[in-house]
């Protein structure tokens, strides 16, 4: 177990164990662009199985990885058991990152055995190396749901087609509302949120290192394309730089929006909180993949706009598929954020809500607008919403410390 005489800090293995999943999200950006498997430019019915497929495969990835965080939030890293189940993990982790582009084809077997063996595993050895009596019981719920999960998952894997997407929905299903319901497991009863006794700086840290993660997908696809026109025989264009400079300020406003000033004004919240399971569970283990969606689809519009560029069609009308992808990823950052801020501290971020009613009103008009035009479109309604945070401030959180007293969701 973790010392919990003072604040915890992430340590270098956790770090590492967080590398597979730099591939994983690198994954999920190129199935978008791909279609995975289904054609990106088909009917809209077409377009939204994408969509859902791509979901779906987060929500897998999240929950291995956050299930982890929660594990390694009670054990303490630097003891060798728990540093080698970190690896272990890592190693079988990235195995499935591999096969997600072929996830909904020969590869679900893979992507659904090793959810079972992660899940599973980490929760059986965190069953026997928990010494507190309340926190083990609650490890052994955690157990039941997660073999019901698991099996779900790899009989998923083995099946075929709408029988593969329903047992995998099934699979996350049980996951998500384990937690919801406190793991209730006949014979051993339910937990409830105040048992989880996180540390909740802890907690909040790992969660923004996985929107850094995903942020860094950005910026390696940006600077790929770059680095692709530069090698290229054809001069650079003004067009090339437009579309450089509009994706290099997407990928910067996510970064503000989120870590400016909130990050860390909500980890002293959760830190002081007398309930910190209450907001990990909610604002972080439940909101965060929101955000983390936003910003893996927008990493795949910074993809496809590269690409149209390339192809000289950046100033043509925008590709329906490519339009979601620009649109979509501002959309879901921002609706994350704004829920994230309204657990934090009960309050409705109206520059978050008018910036997404923007981006759903700029989908009306995306068929007659330039692709680059509608980027840049996006891209600006996140940089409004930084600038507004600048501009306006509640005064919870000018002053963390008195944030930290403040309503828990």
């Amino acid at each position: 177990m973790r010392d919990r005489s003072g604040p915890q800090r992430v340590t270098n293995v956790e770090l590492f164990y967080d590398l597979v999943f730099v591939f994983a999200v690198t994954q999920l950006s190129h199935f978008l662009l791909s279609g995975g498997g289904l054609l990106p430019g088909g009917s809209a019915e077409d377009q939204a199985r994408i969509a859902f497929r791509a979901a779906l495969l987060l929500t897998m990835v999240w929950l291995v990885w956050v299930y982890t965080t929660w594990v390694t939030n009670w054990l303490d890293p630097g003891r060798l058991p728990v540093r080698l189940l970190l690896l272990v993990l890592a190693m079988i982790s990235l195995v499935p990152s591999a096969a997600l582009p072929t996830a909904f084809a020969r590869s679900g077997w893979i992507v659904g055995g090793a959810y079972l063996v992660v899940q599973a595993g980490r929760s059986a050895f965190a069953m026997l190396a928990i010494d507190d009596p309340a926190l083990r019981r609650n490890f052994q719920r955690i157990l039941a749901w997660c073999v019901v999960s698991g099996l779900l998952a790899l009989a998923g894997g083995l099946a075929g087609g709408n029988a593969r997407v329903a047992l995998w929905v099934a699979a996350v299903a049980v996951d998500l509302i384990g937690g919801a319901v406190g793991f209730y497991t006949p014979g051993l009863g339910r937990s409830t949120t105040a048992d989880w006794t996180i540390e909740g700086g802890h907690f909040a840290e790992r969660c923004q290192g996985f929107i850094l993660i995903a942020i860094g997908e950005s910026i390696v696809i940006i600077g790929a394309a770059l680095a692709a026109r530069l090698g290229s025989p054809r001069p650079l264009t003004g067009t090339d730089i437009l579309a450089f400079l509009v994706a290099a300020a997407g990928s910067l406003a996510f970064w503000w929006v989120y870590f400016d000033r909130a990050a860390d004004d909500a980890a002293v919240v959760i830190a002081a909180s007398p309930d910190p399971g209450r907001l990990g569970r909610s604002a972080y283990h439940l909101i965060h993949p929101i955000m983390v969606a936003g910003i893996i689809v927008a990493a795949a519009a910074d993809g496809a706009m590269a690409d149209l560029a390339a192809r000289g069609r950046a100033g043509a009308s925008t590709p329906g598929w490519v339009a979601c992808l620009i649109l979509g990823g501002p959309a879901l950052f921002l609706i994350g954020h704004a829920a994230f801020k309204a657990v934090i501290w009960r309050r409705v971020s109206w520059p978050r809500v008018v910036a997404v009613a923007v981006l759903g009103l700029l989908g009306l008009l995306a068929a007659y607008l330039p692709a680059l035009a509608l980027a840049g479109c996006g891209a600006a309604a996140v940089v409004a919403v930084a600038i507004a945070d600048q501009i306006w401030r509640p005064a919870a959180q000018q002053h963390p410390s008195a944030a930290a007293t403040g309503p828990v969701g």
